[in-house]
């Protein structure tokens, strides 16, 4: 019998090995050796120390993942037994029934690319789906139905993340979310919560009910929650691989609960149009990256159907441009004065966003990520007055002027808060963004029967009709087509080695949320943990901003008001999770101090 970790992976798993140094090599099963034995950690906001570090919203996850690099895993295999255990204790946010995407750095090669998980329209679908009569059918109606499923991309991505970047086989990776999902895990404040709050909706859907309400309650804070169901849907994807998915049985419940939902008597949902050839025909995409440079740093995101790598870009490049616009540093600003310059940035940022980015071609990536754009854009900014929301969008035509007026003004889309984000970095230099997702809080609410996890309900992502009649909209549904997202997974690099990487969930106050920290850290003179703190802005080129209740009780908040800012309350805002390489070969890893009950930072051999 092969001895097991607290977290259930393999004692055997790893096999010794005499390189101190360098990579597996792609797709290789060679392993890399001990590096120390892995010991249960406190769920804390920082650490520091060596070894390798995770960090997540769930301290179970990310003890997962420092056992693996304690075991001598690379990133890739921590990301991907993290994440599969976020699918676990992170079940409403995230998991085997939603998509994603992975920016990753390769140390063997030095490069940075990415991996597309992002889930996929039915073949059946048009720009008209989510209409009726040419209205656009009702949001909430159809986040609670199979027409909102997506083809599922996330166990895509974990397969080809492992085959392209890991050393551990799927079938070892998911051993310790199994592990966990059979075992089970303390319900803590925001599990029950979370719970509570979706509570009606789940009772629509009995499965969902049975596995997420047993007895009919949202189980107890300190009460130990397990799901025998979804620790048979991992056994079954790491014995007989992601096929039972896409080709297998698997796939073939998803099918069959998105298109005809099981609820209670009287109360039918609209049903799906997933197939099994819509299965069939999915990929997970390797893509290259937005690449962009700020303060002497290379920038990498996800591209299209992304949006947070591009939005993250431009709203670095001008806050560069407003700096050499007023001659001020970031730095020297008030934090009234700052708070405003981000405004305006990503209040600019979103509108550009909005109006050409989606899954389509020709998209202009290298016009909207370039200075020269931001330097026009800026030319609209003003330090002493808010500009008049929404701002129109620009014109990326590679023929920039110093100053030129914005286009046209477009209202905000809707997309959902939920999602949740991982961070790895490996002692060889290996590093992992990941940010994953259902969509909303609860996805689509239909549970597959069986199996225990919740589908996604992607597809209410995309725009239901145009944003502006009679303006060409990139993000209407269409056949095989993959939603806009806001999900911001985010690596820089210094001089080509590893510096920071970082990243969020919270629908489109992602792309805030991971911008804010980058500038908080880099140019605020913040430490990791405190950027990560601090109070948010989230300024999406909508009527008002959304701001949280810390910010809005500040001294802040009146002067951005007398600079002609509406501030909102948004509650709570985000969830980031950021590991920075330090120059002596350890890591900080820092994660939310307050947000989502406070996230888990780790490093395999943490400083006394």
């Amino acid at each position: 019998m092969v001895a097991l970790t607290a977290t259930g992976l393999p004692l055997a798993l790893i096999a010794p090995q005499a390189a101190a140094s360098g990579t597996s090599g792609t797709g290789s099963t060679t392993n890399r050796g001990w590096h120390g034995h892995p010991t249960d950690l406190p769920k804390v906001p920082l650490m520091v120390g060596g070894g390798g570090a995770v960090s997540s919203v769930d301290r179970d996850a990310s003890q997962v993942g420092i056992d693996v690099l304690a075991r001598g895993g690379n990133a890739a295999d921590a990301a991907i037994a993290t994440a599969a255990a976020l699918g676990v204790t992170e079940p409403y946010s995230t998991g085997i029934g939603g998509g994603g995407f992975l920016v990753y750095r390769d140390a063997r090669t030095g490069a940075v690319s990415t991996i597309d998980g992002r889930e996929t329209a039915p073949s059946t679908f048009t720009d008209t789906t989510f209409t009726s009569g040419g209205k656009p059918m009702d949001f909430t109606t159809v986040v609670n139905s199979g027409l909102s499923v997506g083809v599922p991309g996330t166990p895509a991505l974990w397969d080809k993340a492992l085959r392209d970047f890991g050393t551990l086989s799927l079938n070892d990776a998911l051993k310790p979310a199994e592990r966990l999902a059979a075992q089970g895990f303390v319900v803590d404040q925001t599990f029950h919560d979370q719970t509570v709050a979706n509570a009606a909706r789940f009772a629509r859907f009995p499965e969902t009910a049975r596995v997420f309400l047993p007895g009919g309650q949202a189980p107890a804070v300190g009460s130990t929650f397990t799901n025998p169901d979804m620790a048979r849907a991992y056994r079954t994807l790491r014995t007989q691989g992601v096929s039972a998915l896409y080709d297998g049985p698997l796939g073939q419940a998803i099918v069959n609960e998105s298109n005809a939902p099981h609820t209670v008597p009287g109360m039918p949902v609209m049903p799906g149009q997933l197939t099994m050839n819509d299965l069939r025909d999915y990929r997970a995409l390797a893509k290259a990256p937005i690449h962009s440079q700020y303060k002497g740093f290379d920038v990498y995101g996800m591209p299209v159907p992304s949006s947070g790598g591009i939005a993250v870009a431009e709203i670095l490049n001008l806050m560069a441009a407003y700096e050499e616009r007023t001659g001020v540093p970031t730095g020297s600003l008030s934090q009234v004065d700052y708070l405003h310059r981000f405004s305006e940035a990503s209040a600019t940022a979103f509108a550009d966003r909005n109006r050409y980015v989606g899954d389509v071609p020709g998209v202009p990536v290298a016009e909207l990520t370039s200075r020269g754009f931001a330097a026009e854009r800026a030319c609209l900014f003003s330090p002493s007055a808010a500009q008049p929301r929404p701002i129109p969008f620009g014109s990326p035509d590679g023929s920039y002027r110093s100053c030129a007026p914005g286009v046209a003004a477009q209202p905000s889309p809707r997309e959902g808060l939920s999602t949740s984000h991982l961070t790895v970095m490996d002692r060889w230099g290996d590093v992992a963004s990941y940010t994953l997702t259902i969509e909303q809080t609860g996805g689509s609410g239909i549970t597959v029967p069986g199996y225990g996890f919740l589908l996604n309900n992607e597809l209410t992502d995309f725009n239901f009709t145009p944003l502006t009649p009679g303006v060409p909209d990139p993000n209407l549904p269409g056949p095989g087509k993959r939603p806009r997202s806001s999900m911001s997974p985010t690596i820089l690099l210094d001089d080509g080695k590893p510096f920071l990487a970082v990243g969020s969930p919270g629908g489109a106050t992602i792309i805030t949320s991971t911008s804010q920290t980058i500038l908080g850290y880099l140019d605020r003179g913040l430490p990791l943990v405190d950027a990560i703190a601090a109070p948010r802005l989230s300024s999406r080129n909508g009527s008002s901003e959304g701001a949280e209740p810390a910010l809005l009780s500040g001294d802040a908040a009146a002067g951005l008001v007398s600079l002609g800012h509406k501030l909102s309350n948004a509650g709570e805002i985000g969830a980031v999770t950021a590991i920075r390489a330090l120059s002596d070969g350890q890591f900080e890893a820092a994660a939310e101090t307050v947000r989502r009950g406070g996230g888990s930072a780790m490093v395999v051999q943490p400083q006394p």
